[in-house]
């Protein structure tokens, strides 16, 4: 039996998918991750903890983003893509608070033992975020897990975001269950142009022929294991530019 392939939609105001950010500063790539797709995905499920197992299953699976943007007619009557740019956050995490207060000092970071964390209790933080995104994620599932996957993404047992918790989508993710990818990918253009939506660029899985890819680059996304120790290995991916 082939596998079929789930249709989501991301829309919201930010999205932020990042790959492989630190602490301080918190950079997000252009495009979903495969890591943040099955997060969500996983999150709809209601199953916490490692998950080996289920992520193994998709592991190996097909995965295609495309971005929609805004168009606009410049004054020569060509169209015109409209992107927005990125948009950063600056967080100060623990700061002035009172040390001997005992509610207040559990607000400043620690390290595990207990102890002040190294360079003081106050943290700075940059996050990035993509504003006014939207894409469609083609995303192949194992023929097994479908009926319960497209369940899951429309009645959530967790709630679901757009990669970071104050990214919540605005409108439904769960666009439909189908037997091949062109007619999920017929799909997905036909609701990006009920919003008026072009075709920006889109992320294919694996390394194409480079004179059909305009960018070809590993990223660190596919996902061994969630939980505390969370573990990733690495992938290629093919992105093309809308012509």
């Amino acid at each position: 039996m082939n596998n079929p392939y789930v249709l989501l939609w991301f829309e919201a105001p930010l999205q932020s998918w990042g790959a492989d950010s630190k602490f301080g500063r918190r950079d997000t790539l252009t495009f979903p991750t495969k890591s943040g797709v099955l997060g969500l995905v996983l999150s709809a499920l209601g199953a916490g903890g490692e998950q080996r197992a289920l992520l193994a299953e998709f592991s190996h699976l097909n995965q295609t983003v495309i971005s929609f943007v805004r168009c606009k007619k410049t004054g020569d009557g060509n169209i015109k893509h409209d992107r927005e740019p990125l948009l950063r956050d600056f967080h100060m995490v623990g700061s002035d608070y009172d040390k001997h207060d005992p509610w207040a000092s559990l607000l400043i970071p620690k390290t595990r033992e207990g102890k002040p964390a190294v360079g003081g209790g106050t943290k700075m933080t940059y996050r990035y975020y993509l504003q006014d995104a939207v894409f469609a994620v083609i995303l192949e599932v194992p023929a097994d897990k479908a009926e319960v996957v497209a369940q899951a993404l429309q009645n959530p047992a967790w709630d679901i975001y757009l990669g970071r918790k104050n990214c919540v989508p605005t409108d439904f993710i769960y666009r439909g269950t189908f037997d091949n990818e062109t007619v999920a990918l017929e799909m997905a253009a036909s609701i990006a142009m009920g919003k008026q939506r072009i075709e920006d660029f889109r992320v294919l899985q694996g390394a194409i022929e480079k004179d059909n890819a305009d960018e070809i680059f590993t990223v660190n996304d596919i996902p061994v294991q969630f939980g505390e120790d969370k573990r990733y290995r690495d992938r290629q991916v093919s992105l093309i530019y809308a012509r």
